[in-house]
């Protein structure tokens, strides 16, 4: 028997006869339920369909290394690929296009070499161009273009990798440029973090970080100008060698921006101002760990006060569950000025050791010296909070984030997190605060492309309201206020606790194309109880002819996965789906359909508070498989007489 059709399924209809193999996949399938992920998995699962030609864009290729660049408020999409950059415009309201500029490379040098393509890995705005950088065959170059126009400048070692897999970062400050990518293809290659183009070139000591993987480098500009710090997020292997101990170590390292070497021969081309601390991101109440740094961002402070910018990281452990963990600068800067060095226990000499100093003057040689050799700090750096715990951790493996801070309807601010996963999928979870506690909220799940791939690369424009998502097959713009995907009327549009999204006037809408305030959730717990109607819709009656004896099965979309799903006939529950249940739908079979099996159905979710009606079914006796089978058993009665008869008057002829 041929699988149910592609709709049958999620329309929640009694979808076709079940036999065999495909039975046993569907047992399995319910049977998972206990294998998925809870409450802190998404609510809900949307595809982005987008509208044709204005939402999407494809390579026409596969580009297996991609970068991504997009300016706040700007239409453009800026992707460096293999040998070119591609320019995606997605003006309003209209039709999405691209062009390409070809970036040449000299393959001739490379030949018996790999990675012999010019592999763009930066781009960055420059002036009134943009500075374009590449792996060119492993020689790393950059280009300029300006109005169309492709100026070479040439070999830039520093400003991008020998290959594309290498780890690199490079950190632009007006003229100042930082980077982590080394300069010679063949040596050097203990990784590095150096001020490229300066006053002064500078390198890190090699022995101050271990096999480091660099994911993110800011500069903070704090009350002196003197004071300005670089801080960067690597992980690490762990010094410590015990097999219970991690693999990796999370860190945050700290710079000063004047920092202009030392004054002795070992010291006056290397950072006199480095130390590091360890980035803590556990739960002590569930004895769980996350060592392994993903990926950071930040969210300066609305008001402009450094002190208050708030630091997202993502991290991950062996078994590739994630957890999202919050800091703040004025923390992080706290424990490099306060603490104590690890492993040093004679007094800290003057200056202390990590302390920017005015007026350019250098840093004492004593002071270089223990920090050197004493590089990190005692204290580690914790989440924000009063338990120092994660927001949230999930089975899921997160890989980058972004985050918007944004006003709802009526005026409430909330934090709303994009996380991308390994399956190519964002989730969106909400941050709000009570009691001066966070708490994380997962709305949905949504797959951004029309080709499911992994995600590549991701910007977050608040201005224009959109996130900016590429695969090695496509560019996607997908809209932050996803409205229309919330079925179920009002207490749908509130259940939902989007931000973006309020009810209003018979609809879910975006809070920012409505013309007043919408009706938005308040409660947390209940918000379903914020709509005027107390009572969801019930769900509108399905019926269905059957023949006994036969097997069935009645379909359910679990559309929440928070809820739990439950089929009961009369007044028996026949089967239940527990949140987290992996199936998208809770499947009741019926296996041998009697007389005591018609009747009336119902799939009911139930949500914390709130219950709904989801389904409603009516299993009928077929009529004409009856009046078949009436007919055919009166044939076969016919046909049995007729066979008593015959040999009577067989025998009546012959005598006759």
């Amino acid at each position: 028997m041929t699988p149910p059709p592609p709709g049958c399924a999620s329309l929640g209809a009694l979808c076709a006869r079940v036999s065999g193999p495909l039975r046993l996949l569907l047992l399995l399938w319910t049977a998972a339920a206990t294998q998925g992920h809870p409450k802190s998995g998404p609510r809900i699962s949307a595809v982005w369909k987008g509208r044709a030609g204005q939402d999407w864009v494809d390579f026409g290729l596969a580009e297996p290394h991609t970068v991504l660049f997009h300016e706040p408020g700007s239409s453009t999409v800026w992707v460096g690929g293999r040998g070119k950059v591609y320019v995606f415009d997605f003006p309003e309201g209209k039709n999405a296009s691209k062009r390409t500029v070809n970036i040449g490379s000299t393959k001739g040098s490379c030949l018996d070499k790999r990675d012999c393509e010019n592999y763009i890995t930066l781009l960055e705005r420059k002036g009134e161009g943009l500075l374009i950088c590449g792996t060119n065959a492993r020689r790393p170059s950059c280009w300029n273009l300006v109005n169309g126009t492709v100026e070479s400048l040439g070999e830039k070692r520093g400003y991008a990798p020998f290959s594309p897999d290498e780890n690199s970062l490079v950190l632009f400050d007006g003229d100042e440029v930082y980077s982590t990518i080394r300069k010679q293809e063949y040596n050097g290659k203990i990784p590095r973090f150096r001020r490229i183009q300066g006053e002064i070139e500078l390198y890190t000591s090699d022995t101050v970080m271990q096999n480091p993987q660099f994911i993110k480098a800011t500069i903070v500009h704090q009350d002196q100008a003197y004071d300005d710090k670089i801080y960067y997020f690597f992980r690490e292997d762990n010094p410590d060698k015990n097999p219970e101990a991690p693999l990796n170590v999370s860190r945050v390292a700290q710079l000063c921006r004047g920092d202009q070497g030392g004054e002795s021969s070992l010291s006056v081309s290397k950072w006199n101002t480095f130390l590091k601390a360890m980035l803590v991101c556990s739960d002590v109440t569930t004895n769980k760990n996350f060592n392994r740094l993903q990926d950071v961002f930040l969210l300066p402070d609305p008001d402009g006060q450094w002190r208050d910018t708030r630091v997202y990281g993502v991290f991950s452990n062996p078994w590739n569950y994630s957890a999202v963990c919050v800091y703040s600068l004025d923390d992080i800067d706290r424990v490099f000025r306060m603490s104590s060095l690890k492993g040093y226990h004679s007094s800290l000499p003057n200056p202390r050791p990590g302390k920017c100093l005015p007026d350019q003057q250098p840093i004492p040689t004593e002071t270089f010296q223990v920090a050197d050799s004493h590089p990190e700090v005692a204290q580690r750096v914790e989440p924000m909070g009063p338990l120092k715990t994660p927001l949230f951790h999930s089975k899921y493996h997160y890989q980058k984030v972004v985050v918007h801070r944004m006003q709802a309807s009526r005026g409430e601010t909330f934090h709303v997190l994009y996380l991308t996963t390994d399956r190519g999928t964002i989730h969106k979870v909400v941050e709000s605060v009570e009691r001066e506690r966070s708490l994380a909220f997962n709305i949905m799940e949504i797959q951004p492309f029309h080709h499911p791939a992994a995600i590549q690369a991701m910007s977050l424009d608040a201005e224009r309201r959109k996130l900016y998502v590429s695969s090695q097959w496509e560019v996607s713009q997908v809209p932050l206020d996803l409205c229309e995907v919330y079925g179920g009327g009002c207490h749908g549009c509130l259940m939902a606790r989007d931000p973006y999204c309020g009810w209003d006037q018979g609809h879910c809408v975006s809070i920012y194309s409505s013309q007043g305030p919408v009706l938005q959730s308040i409660n947390p717990d209940e918000p379903h109880k914020e709509c005027p109607n107390p009572q969801p819709d019930r769900a509108p009656l399905q019926k269905v002819s059957l023949a006994r004896n036969s097997r069935y099965y009645l379909s359910c979309p679990m559309e929440s996965r928070h809820a739990t799903y439950s089929w009961r006939h009369e007044e028996n529950v026949e089967q239940s789906c527990e949140p987290g249940h992996q199936s998208p739908n809770c499947i009741l079979f019926i296996e041998n359909l009697t007389a005591r099996q018609y009747g009336h159905y119902l799939c009911e979710a139930q949500e914390g508070s709130y219950f709904r009606e989801a389904q409603h079914w009516e299993l009928l006796p077929d009529d004409r498989a009856m009046a078949e089978h009436l007919l055919g058993r009166a044939r076969a009665l016919a046909a049995s007489l007729w066979l008593g008869v015959l040999p009577t008057l067989t025998l009546g002829l012959l005598v006759h």
